[in-house]
């Protein structure tokens, strides 16, 4: 990597996966752990939708894009990464903001696992009543 390359970063999260984005002005090479993107995600669904704030912010092409993510599944993966790009192109160029916020890229999705609490099985199943 050469000194007068420009580096991005941000961080996304959804749920408990994590993702650590970088952007840098490049030929549009797409890695997540190593890997291609396609192949990290496995369905065309998870795969647009990492790369949705490519597409709203029509810089398809101008980066290339280093992902580290761990934690939580595929679906909760591609929205860390979705969001870690979203900020990390924002970073870039803050007049992309209001249409990846008008996208509804910038908002972190804030729905958890509940916690189980004590005397319960679960979350929020009870133990069976038993009147006698």
């Amino acid at each position: 990597m050469s000194e007068d390359t420009t580096v991005f970063t941000a961080v996304g999260r959804r749920k408990t996966a994590s993702a650590r984005v970088r952007i840098t002005a490049g030929e549009g090479k797409f890695t997540v752990n190593g890997r291609d993107l396609e192949e990290y995600c496995y369905t065309e669904l998870l795969a647009k939708k990492a790369a949705l704030p490519l597409v709203v912010a029509e810089k398809q092409g101008q980066f290339d894009i280093v992902v580290k993510v761990m934690g939580g599944g595929p679906v909760g993966q591609a929205g860390a990464i979705s969001l870690g790009l979203a900020r990390a192109l924002q970073k870039s160029d803050p007049e992309l903001r209001p249409a990846l916020k008008k996208a509804g890229l910038m908002t972190r999705d804030p729905r958890m696992k509940e916690r189980k609490k004590s005397g319960q099985p679960g979350a929020r199943k009870r133990f069976q009543f038993s009147k006698r």
